[in-house]
């Protein structure tokens, strides 16, 4: 079958590659190197990578993941400094925080798109004594290649969404045998074990739990002076974070309530996707709200009432000066969810909606221990800020309560690795 799955992908490719240039056109991030996504490398990044010895390959997504992923390459440096290794992203922002934040000793490429030829060029020139894949990037000639060079392939931090659930179960025929070649399985949950079984029989799974839960916030955050956007006087500040469509207007048209009784608060609208920062401009611009937008750089002749953070890499700078934090994706329409763990890290009083499926083992631990506060639905979200905003003691409370429970969870990382080290 992966044959024919070669056989098609050229086509795949061709069908796809307008939105590819597209989204590398309008969204931010490092964006030099991208050539590597076809498996093509400039003199300099083969010499490093051919520098490198017996490397560990280490691929994950986007921002969320690139950041998980450092804090494991650093956790696995503190335990074998002379280990080299080699971290691939599929995002120019992913590249963009992989770059900035990866440790000596680590070689940061575009993943190759999943085609034979291109893949077989990575491995090539990484020569990985082992792929380590985060979460659920299962690309088949990625695994295979791999495979095939001779290296040990491991899945950690795995889980299976809702949305990938009923296609893997589907195209189990395909994915089994994939799967069935990794010799280390690390699920995050009995759920996400549960659903792996259902894809292939007898897999070497391991439940290990989140990674997520071992974030670590910088000792020294990036300073961000609200004062240059708010004025000087004390505001409680309301923030959404990682929004999608449709959630920063409903937010900015509860603030906008709310602001009419409680004159201090500010809200702070920070996009999942920044290159969405001029479809929320205008929006903000039809409710009449009075903002500024970070990626312009300009410091507002006088306070405004709203900041429109459309930039990248910034958002955990905001969230330790903000008040409540308002979880994306959970609202308007979505389900999903976004990163819950970063705001209850640093104590915020957090707000979601009422189903987070892709943070939902998360979302449970703080709903039981009443660490976070999960509306019922979009009309109830009003009385949900107002509740906080009036309450200084439950608003600190609940951030307390959050942070505590994140703590008990902490560990699925050096799991992880010294499982790791066992089939090296």
């Amino acid at each position: 079958m992966l044959f024919i799955y070669n056989l098609l992908f050229p086509v795949i490719i061709i069908i796809f590659l307008p939105g590819l240039i597209y989204k590398l056109i309008r969204r931010g991030g490092k964006k030099q190197g991208y050539a590597e996504r076809f498996g093509i490398f400039s003199d300099e990044k083969k010499l490093r990578l051919v520098a490198l010895k017996e490397p560990i390959w280490i691929h994950a997504v986007s921002v969320g993941e690139t950041q998980i992923a450092l804090n494991f390459i650093r956790k696995w440096k503190k335990r074998n400094p002379s280990q080299d290794f080699v971290l691939s992203t599929t995002t120019t922002t992913g590249q963009e925080i992989a770059f900035a934040k990866a440790p000596e000793g680590t070689v940061v490429i575009f993943s190759p798109l999943d085609f034979f030829l291109f893949v077989k060029s990575a491995v090539h020139f990484i020569k990985p004594k082992m792929l380590v894949i985060f979460e659920t990037e299962l690309w088949p000639n990625m695994v295979c290649e791999a495979r095939r060079s001779g290296a040990k392939i491991a899945l950690v931090n795995a889980r299976i969404s809702d949305r990938s659930a009923g296609r893997y179960e589907a195209f189990r025929w395909f994915f089994g045998p994939i799967l069935r070649k990794i010799d280390c399985i690390c699920a995050q949950t009995e759920h996400d074990k549960t659903r792996l079984d259902a894809i292939a029989e007898n897999l070497p799974v391991q439940i290990l739990g989140n990674m997520k839960f071992d974030q670590e916030i910088p000792a020294k955050l990036p300073e961000f002076d609200l004062g240059q956007y708010f004025g000087k006087e004390k505001c409680t500040v309301l923030l959404g974070a990682s929004t999608h469509p449709g959630e920063e207007k409903l937010i900015a048209h509860k603030f906008l309530e709310l602001r009419k009784k409680y004159p201090s608060l500010r809200f702070i609208s920070v996009p999942r996707h920044a290159e969405r920062g001029a479809e929320i401009a205008a929006e903000f611009r039809e409710l009449g709200i009075s903002f500024a937008r970070r990626s312009e750089k300009i410091v507002p002749d006088k306070p405004v009432d709203c900041l429109l953070a459309d930039t990248t890499g910034e958002l955990l700078g905001i969230m330790s000066k903000s008040d409540i934090v308002i979880v994306g994706k959970g609202f308007a329409g979505h389900n999903e969810g976004q990163n819950i763990i970063e705001p209850a890290i640093l104590g915020k009083a957090i707000i979601t909606g009422p189903e987070m499926r892709n943070f939902r083992f998360v979302h449970n631990v703080l709903r039981e221990a009443h660490g976070l506060f999960a509306v019922e639905s979009d009309g109830r979200l009003e009385s949900a800020i107002e509740k906080l905003v009036s309450d200084e003691k439950h608003r600190l409370e609940l951030g307390e309560t959050a942070r505590r429970e994140i703590a008990k969870h902490k560990g699925s990382t050096e799991k992880t690795i010294r499982e790791l080290e066992k089939i090296l």
